[in-house]
């Protein structure tokens, strides 16, 4: 019987276990730059015995960031950040894929540089609130990407990826969940458009296949990942035909011979949906699955059971560097603090849960 601590050969690339860590946001990316610090690379070379991480959600340009002091992969500066924190990983014998994170039309100009605004498919504004340097302020209406913006875009994310294996990375998850740029493409509530990316579900589902495409041409399918999230509301995101958008998704990566499909569960109810994008896809198959509190260590039976081909942790990975360890002993665990939102680094700013 295979378990999660068991290896397991990622496109090629051998892991010690099928425990991931999950992406996480942090905000230690504090300067102009938004660069990594070293306080990331210790960060991350704590957590070094995870079979796979993936880091916070990294803006591939500017614009795509959405929250204080997240880092960037669009400039010199922030390749090498990244290069001390792959260093740092790779010294403790870790694998690290960076995730390629556009939060689109979830921002708020104040967090943007000159005269930046967010964008999205349509000029849709999401509900609720965004955390700036002034607290929180409500989300604005985006700018609708024109056509050539969307394929500029797309060029961005192949960019960013090209910059991640420069800086080191093993490879690259591309952000598709939780109600960012790719997934707003995705949504119909968030895309209205009546061009080639909008409508029905083969026009929604485009642009993530083409950021897919375009990322696996640039350094190789064997590096790159996505990750999605059915059914997932959350940053006001309303899905209509939910199966028929992932299937239809699913379906045209899958011959692209990617490393790992990424499923975050928005809930228990969306497992049918899970095995049955499990069964679509022919490569390896990370799951973050729906639990009541931080994922524990009867989530490794997925594994055992054929559920997924790995499983990611989030939120217990915070607490306890040495999770994998702690996993196979069932404890003792270190319990997350999440009684603020926003807080726990000294500066002030946010440790968020897992996004």
């Amino acid at each position: 019987m295979t378990t999660a601590f068991d290896p397991i050969d990622l496109a090629g690339a051998r892991l010690s276990n099928r425990i991931a860590m999950a992406p996480m946001t942090r905000s230690r990316a504090h300067g102009e730059d938004r660069a990594p610090t070293a306080l990331v690379a210790e960060y991350y070379a704590q957590r070094a015995t995870a079979g796979l991480i993936i880091t916070e959600g990294t803006q591939p340009a500017a614009v795509g960031q959405g929250y204080p002091n997240t880092p960037g992969l669009h400039s010199a500066e922030q390749v090498a950040g990244w290069r001390e924190v792959t260093d740092a990983v790779h010294a403790r014998g870790g694998t690290i894929f960076v995730q390629l994170m556009h939060t689109g039309r979830i921002g708020h100009p104040d967090l943007l540089d000159g005269d930046l605004h967010p964008v999205g498919p349509s000029a849709v504004a999401a509900a609720g609130q965004v955390f700036t340097f002034e607290g929180p302020k409500d989300f604005v209406t985006p700018r609708e990407l024109t056509t050539e913006e969307v394929r500029a875009t797309v060029a961005e994310f192949a960019a960013a990826a090209r910059n991640a294996v420069e800086a080191g990375f093993d490879g690259v998850e591309i952000h598709g969940a939780n109600g960012y740029l790719v997934h707003q493409f995705l949504a119909s509530g968030s895309n209205h458009r009546t061009d080639e990316w909008g409508g029905p579900v083969e026009n929604r589902i485009r642009f993530a296949v083409e950021v897919v495409k375009a990322v696996a041409a640039e350094i190789g399918p064997e590096r790159t990942g996505l990750r999605i999230s059915p059914a997932n509301t959350y940053n006001d995101i309303a899905e209509t035909e939910t199966e028929e958008t992932y299937t239809a998704l699913v379906d045209a990566i899958d011959p692209l011979g990617i490393a790992y499909l990424h499923v975050t569960e928005a809930a228990p109810g969306v497992r049918e949906l899970t095995l049955a994008l499990r069964k679509r896809f022919s490569g390896t198959f990370v799951l973050n699955p729906a639990t009541d509190g931080p994922t524990s260590a009867a989530s490794l039976a997925l594994v055992e059971d054929g559920t997924a081909d790995m499983v990611a942790y989030g939120r217990l990975f915070i607490a306890n560097p040495d999770l994998p360890a702690r996993l196979r002993n069932d404890g003792p665990y270190n319990t997350p603090d999440h009684t603020s939102f926003y807080g726990g680094d000294h500066r002030g700013y946010t440790d968020y849960p897992a996004l």
